[in-house]
C-alpha cells in the first residue's frame, strides 16, 4: 500500500484495477481504504482507482484535534484528483466528494455518492425526519461530553455500523473506534448546519459531472430525504436504491454498486459522445 505526505499529513492508500479510466473512491467515516476492495474488484477492468485512508484511519496519521476535519479530508482527496476522475464517495466520503465536485467541477468525469451523510439537505424535505435523525445522534454526543468514548462509538455504531454487534467486536477493533470518535463527532456542524455551504444555490450549480445517487433499501428513511434534497439541487442525477441493503450498501452489496456505477459511467459516455 502506497504512503506518502499529502498537505503535510501522513497518508496511506490503496491502489485498484488497471482500466483506462481512473477514479477516486472515498470511504465512510470508522472505515478505511480496504472497505472499497469489493467494489473496486468488479471494476478493475474499467477503472484505475485510488483509495486514501482518512486522518485516523486505516494506516494514516492520526487527527491532530485541531484542523477542520472536513477541510483536511477535502484537501488530502484533492491531492489524489486527477484530470478527468469518476469520484465516488459513501457516506462522510461522499460529502467530500461533493464538495470536491463543486470546487473543481472540470476536473471530476462522473461524481456517485452513496448515502451521503449531509443531513441539512433533509431539513426543508422532511424536517421531522431531521429532527429525530438529530435526537439519535444525541446518546452519541452525551457520552462524548462525559469522556465516554466507548459508549459514544458503541451508539455510533449502533446506528451506522451494519456490522457486527459492538459485544462481537475484537477489543482492538472497539478501541480503535473509541479513538476515532472526537473527530467523527467533530463533524457535525458539517453535516447538519451545511457550515461549508455544500447546498449553496452556486455551489451545487457548479457541479458539471453527471451525478448518481445510491442507497439501500433497507437504509434510515433520511437518507431518502437527502438523495431527494441533493436530487433537486444537482444536474444529470439519478437515484439507484439496493434492495435490501443498508448504510454500509457498498460492502454488504459490492457488486451491485459496482454494477450501478459501471452503468453510470456508460451513460456519461453517451452524453459526451452526444455533446461532442
Amino acid at each position: 500500500m502506497p504512503e506518502g505526505t499529502r498537505v503535510g499529513h501522513p497518508v496511506h492508500w490503496r491502489c485498484f484495477g488497471t482500466g483506462p479510466e481512473s477514479a477516486l473512491l472515498l470511504p465512510c467515516a470508522l472505515a478505511h481504504s480496504g472497505a472499497w476492495t469489493g467494489v473496486a474488484e468488479a471494476l478493475s477492468d474499467r477503472l484505475t482507482a485510488t483509495a486514501p485512508d482518512m486522518p485516523g484511519h486505516g494506516r494514516s496519521g492520526d487527527w491532530d484535534g485541531v484542523r477542520d476535519v472536513h477541510d483536511l479530508v477535502t484537501d488530502i482527496a484533492e491531492s489524489f484528483l486527477g484530470p478527468r476522475t469518476h469520484l465516488v464517495g459513501h457516506s462522510f466520503g461522499a460529502t467530500v466528494a461533493l464538495r470536491l465536485a463543486e470546487t473543481y467541477p472540470e476536473r471530476v468525469a462522473t461524481l456517485t455518492l452513496i448515502e451521503p451523510v449531509l443531513f441539512a439537505a433533509a431539513r426543508d424535505e422532511a424536517p421531522d425526519l431531521f429532527e429525530a435523525n438529530l435526537d439519535a445522534g444525541a446518546p452519541a454526543a452525551r457520552h462524548a461530553a462525559n469522556g465516554d468514548w466507548d459508549a459514544a462509538a458503541r451508539a455510533f455504531t449502533g446506528r451506522w455500523g451494519g456490522g457486527p454487534h459492538w459485544t462481537s467486536l475484537p477489543d482492538a477493533a472497539r478501541a480503535r473506534m473509541a479513538a476515532q470518535m472526537p473527530q467523527v463527532l467533530a463533524t457535525g456542524d458539517v453535516l447538519n448546519e451545511d457550515s461549508k455551504g455544500l447546498l449553496a444555490p452556486d455551489a451545487t450549480a457548479a457541479v458539471r459531472a453527471p451525478v448518481m445517487l445510491v442507497r439501500g433499501g433497507d437504509s434510515p428513511p433520511i437518507l431518502g430525504a437527502i438523495h431527494r434534497g441533493l436530487a433537486a439541487r444537482l444536474p444529470v442525477v439519478e437515484d439507484v436504491v439496493v434492495p435490501g441493503a443498508g448504510h454500509m450498501v457498498p460492502i454488504s452489496h459490492p457488486d451491485a454498486v459496482a454494477s450501478a456505477i459501471r452503468s453510470h459511467l456508460d451513460r456519461a459516455g453517451d452524453l459526451r459522445a452526444e455533446a461532442g
